[in-house]
C-alpha cells in the first residue's frame, strides 16, 4: 500500500495557534545554537546538584533536542495530548537530564522545576516517566524505543493523520535486537512518518562502541532494512534543521539521520571521554564546566 506524504503546509495541517502548533517557528540557526548552550549549562547544574546523571550523552543529544523542539516539531506544551501533536520518544532514556531542560524550556513544566531533579517526590526521575509533562512513553531499558515508535507511526498511518513520529536512540543501543526487529517492521509498513535519529558519539559506558559491539558500517546495514538514510553532524545546528526541515522526502520508506556527535559536546575535558558517561564533576570541574560553556555564549553574542 502506497504511504502518502507528510510534509510541511500539509491541508490536514491545523490554523496555527502560536509557534508551538507550526513546524518550523522561525528561530534562526544562531538563537538556537545559543539556546543549546544555555541548556547544556543548566543540564550539567541539574547533574551537578542531584549529585548524579549521564552527563556525556546528554550534551551530545542537545542539539539534536532543540532542533525538534524549537524548530523542527508541531507540538502545544498548553495541550500535551493534542492528538495532532508530533510524537517525540527518548529511547537512550538515560541521557533524560537534556530532555527535561528542553521540557521545561518549550513550557510542559517551570524551568524552576528543574531544580527538583532526583529529590523526593519529584515528578523528574533518573529515566522518563509519565508523570513528567511532555512525556510521550517511559523509557531506559534501551531498545525499546523504536518499538514504541513503528506502533505511532502504524496508528498515524492508518488513522490518516499528518502527526510524525521521531525517535532519538543511542549508538550503543543498536547492539539491541528490538531495535532491528522493529526496523524490519518500520519498512514492511512503509512508515513514512517515521524517523529515527540516532545520537552516534561513538562511545558508551564500557568505552567504543565497535569495540564492545560492532555497529559499522552503520549506514550500510540501516540502508539493507529498507530505510532511507541520511548523516548529519550532530552538533551543527545548520545541518541539522537543514536536513530535518527536508524529511520526510520520500514516501515509501522510514527515515533514519546518523547524527555523528561529540560525547561531553562543549565542555573540553569532557568530549570524546567515555570516563563521562556517568560521572559526577567535582565543584571544580563544574565550574569550569561553566565557564566554558558561558564563554561559548560570550563568543557568540
Amino acid at each position: 500500500m502506497a504511504q502518502k506524504q507528510f510534509g510541511p503546509g500539509s491541508a490536514e495541517a491545523p490554523a496555527s495557534s502560536g509557534p508551538a502548533t507550526v513546524r518550523g517557528n522561525g528561530r534562526s540557526v544562531r538563537e538556537l545554537q545559543r539556546l543549546s548552550v544555555r541548556l547544556r549549562q543548566r543540564l550539567l547544574r541539574i547533574i551537578f546538584e542531584a549529585k548524579g546523571g549521564h552527563t556525556g550523552g546528554s550534551l551530545s543529544s542537545v542539539d539534536i533536542l532543540v532542533a525538534l523542539y524549537f524548530h523542527v516539531m508541531r507540538h502545544d506544551p498548553s495541550r500535551p495530548d493534542w492528538a495532532e501533536r508530533d510524537r517525540f520518544v527518548l529511547s537512550k532514556g538515560h541521557s533524560v537530564e537534556g530532555y527535561y531542560c528542553t521540557l521545561a524550556e518549550a513550557g510542559y513544566f517551570p524551568v524552576t522545576e528543574l531544580d527538583t531533579y532526583g529529590k523526593f517526590n519529584s515528578r523528574l526521575f533518573g529515566h522518563p516517566t509519565m508523570k513528567t509533562p511532555g512525556v510521550e512513553v517511559p523509557t531506559g531499558a534501551l531498545g525499546h524505543g523504536l518499538s514504541v515508535g513503528v506502533g505511532m507511526a502504524i496508528a498515524g498511518m492508518r488513522d490518516r493523520a499528518s502527526y510524525r513520529v521521531y525517535v532519538l536512540m543511542g549508538d550503543g543501543e543498536q547492539a539491541e535486537g528490538s531495535i532491528w526487529e522493529a526496523a524490519m517492521s518500520a519498512s514492511h509498513y512503509r512508515l513514512a512518518n517515521l524517523i529515527g535519529i540516532i545520537d552516534y558519539n561513538n562511545l558508551q559506558i564500557s568505552g567504543a562502541v565497535d569495540s564492545v559491539m560492532r555497529i559499522s558500517p552503520l549506514t550500510e546495514r540501516w540502508s539493507s532494512f529498507g530505510w532511507k538514510v541520511h548523516e548529519v553532524d550532530g552538533n551543527d545546528m545548520g545541518q541539522l534543521v537543514g536536513l530535518l526541515d527536508l524529511l520526510p522526502d520520500d514516501p515509501e520508506r522510514p527515515h533514519l539521520v546518523v547524527a555523528r556527535t561529540v560525547k561531553g559536546k562543549g565542555v573540553s575535558f569532557m568530549e570524546n571521554n567515555a570516563a563521562w558517561h556517568h560521572r559526577l564533576p567535582t565543584p571544580r570541574e563544574f565550574e569550569q564546566a561553566q565557564a566554558e560553556l558561558a564563554a561559548l555564549v560570550e563568543k557568540d553574542g
